[in-house]
């Protein structure tokens, strides 16, 4: 069976490697270390060792069980292209996205040099969606380094969007997500931010999704994720439905 989700841009999660370490600031309140360190120390969990990166071969042929198209989110509990994980198991990952071909894989990374270092080497089938992670203006060049990679669908999560990001790089970029940050410890997105980002996509005709305003008690995503009285739930033309 396949793992169900309540993000609400995918339909299930496959984690084949799971855990990371931070990188920015983005990574300062981690959903995913949040929930791995819960259950570090409890043997047989599949968190036991908590955050810690490891690679899980047993779950690579995964999708490959699961008959009904999905937009599976991977690696959602790490990052395909940490430093540690070997070039050789990323084309292994690579392999089952390729032969799983009526699946929609999305990708999500905040290490974007890697990325590109290694895309030429990668099989860039249609179904394999790439993006990079942008939570502020600073980290806005991993963009550049994504339009570079040969995939047919390359997108950006704005999440946790922690300022304003004025001159996002849209050039290749088919899709934008845009969220706040949740949790009791979470950094406040100002809706100005989010209106401007949506502005500079509506300019340049890429898909919008406005997941979540987030907040302390309730992330405010659903029916409550408005932006001037609508919800913007777009997605790139090629998705599945």
């Amino acid at each position: 069976m396949s793992y169900q989700t309540s993000i609400e841009w995918t339909d299930s999660t496959w984690n084949p490697i799971i855990g990371c370490n931070k990188v920015s600031q983005g990574c300062k309140h981690c959903y995913a270390e949040t929930l791995a360190e819960r259950f570090r120390g409890v043997p047989g969990h599949p968190f036991e060792r908590g955050f810690d990166l490891r690679l899980v071969p047993s779950k690579l042929d995964e999708p490959l069980k699961w008959k009904r198209a999905k937009k599976i989110f991977t690696c959602s509990m790490s990052d395909l292209f940490h430093e540690a994980v070997p070039v050789e198991y990323i084309e292994r990952v690579f392999e089952t996205m390729n032969r799983a071909s009526w699946h929609t894989f999305q990708v999500l990374t905040k290490r974007s040099r890697r990325l590109l270092a290694l895309s030429s080497r990668l099989n860039w089938t249609s179904n394999i969606w790439i993006g990079v992670s942008i939570e502020n203006a600073d980290n806005a060049n991993r963009a550049v380094d994504l339009s570079q990679v040969p995939a047919s669908i390359r997108f950006i999560s704005a999440e946790p969007l922690l300022g304003p990001i004025p001159s996002l790089p849209l050039d290749g970029i088919s899709w934008v997500i845009v969220g706040g940050e949740s949790g009791v410890k979470s950094r406040p997105m100002e809706i100005a931010w989010a209106r401007d980002i949506q502005k500079q996509c509506r300019h340049r005709k890429v898909a919008y999704f406005l997941k979540q305003l987030g907040g302390r008690i309730d992330k405010r995503g659903g029916a409550q994720a408005k932006l001037d009285g609508r919800r913007w739930i777009e997605f790139p033309l090629t998705a599945i439905a």
